[in-house]
């Protein structure tokens, strides 16, 4: 008996054709290397329009331009550089609406040991002065996939809100929380998205919801460590044909570190730096005033003169011109030997 098998319709042709093509271009890992820091924008003098209650210990900032321009436009996963009265500079993640260029948004969750920085934002009030730079972006949202998956945890809702809201029908975002009195922004989340606090769900089953993502999505995930590392982990045997984007907002663990010594030329002080440290802590033992911003090897705050020795690079954004005699000291090190630092 002769059977026919049924065409595709062309809708499904359609699907298949762009899930190939997202797959060679943004799969392939010799052509989708990470992204390098993508930056527009310039300083500029904001101030603070309101300030808002999100969450239990998150509240949201907008700032609109002193001289009552627009701002510079930015892309979902964008983030900016704020000054604060301090002096102390913090990179957050814009959370807004991208079309509106007449103020940012950003989000920021208290953290009693994080440096201040966050404990300094919460003191804030309508009316005051910062100065800001940027946009930027670490995180590129690459719009051309078939489909997405958005997996945020807590306070990395931020970047993942505007990814989520701009893929529309195309995504499905998952929000993680310790509760629901904790996760900012429940009210504005797109239409079936998935709300998992720990204390009605219990912990998360990262490879059980990577597992659910269509083949061929552009998995996002942001969160705390564990989130990122078991997606990490897990990824690309639950779902070999997608691809996966990763933002942290905390230091990355030291990896295969050894120990070395600096020493600092203006004062001839001498640091031991321990194998699971990095250079900027072991220098704020002595130098607590040492500037640093994102503490991830792409903002460049920290950026310091080598005057002698070998350096280890593991940043993401110092050109190759400055390479022979700078480092970030919050992700490089030494490549054997102690180093003398212009500071």
């Amino acid at each position: 008996m002769n059977t026919t098998e049924k065409a595709p319709s062309p809708g499904l042709r359609l699907l298949g054709a762009a899930v190939d093509v997202y797959k060679k271009i943004f799969t392939n890992p010799a052509l989708s290397p990470p992204s390098p820091v993508r930056r527009s924008g310039f300083d500029l003098d904001v101030t603070i329009e309101t300030v808002r209650t999100e969450a239990e210990d998150v509240v949201s900032l907008t700032l609109v331009r002193t001289d009552g321009q627009q701002l510079p436009a930015w892309r979902p996963g964008s983030h900016i550089d704020v000054f604060l009265p301090s002096g102390r500079q913090r990179q957050y993640s814009l959370c807004g609406d991208p079309r509106d260029l007449s103020r940012y948004r950003i989000a920021v969750r208290r953290l009693p040991g994080g440096g201040g920085g966050s404990l300094e934002v919460h003191e804030l009030r309508p009316g005051v002065a910062l100065r800001i730079r940027g946009p930027r972006n670490a995180f590129t949202f690459v719009d051309s996939a078939p489909r997405y998956l958005f997996v945020a945890a807590g306070i990395g809702i931020t970047p993942i809100l505007p990814m989520a809201q701009v893929a529309g029908a195309r995504g499905r975002l998952v929000y993680l929380g310790r509760s629901r009195a904790t996760m900012p922004f429940l009210d504005e989340l797109p239409d079936g998205a998935e709300i998992r606090p720990d204390d009605e769900y219990g912990t998360p089953d990262i490879p059980g919801i990577l597992a659910g993502a269509p083949p061929g999505s552009a998995v996002y995930v942001c969160g705390p460590p564990p989130v990122l590392e078991a997606a990490q982990r897990c990824h690309f045997t639950v779902n070999p044909s997608g691809s996966l984007h990763t933002e942290r907002f905390s230091a990355p663990p030291v990896i295969d570190g050894h120990e070395f010594d600096l020493t600092l030329a203006s004062s001839g002080l001498h640091v031991r730096v321990d194998a699971a440290e990095t250079a900027l802590d072991a220098i704020r033992r002595v130098r607590p005033d040492t500037a640093f911003s994102c503490r991830q090897g792409f903002c460049g705050t920290c950026k310091t003169k080598v005057l002698a020795g070998d350096i280890d690079h593991r940043d993401r954004s110092l050109p190759d011109t400055e390479r022979p005699d700078h480092m970030l000291v919050c992700v490089s090190r030494s490549a054997g030997g102690p180093l003398v630092l212009d500071l």
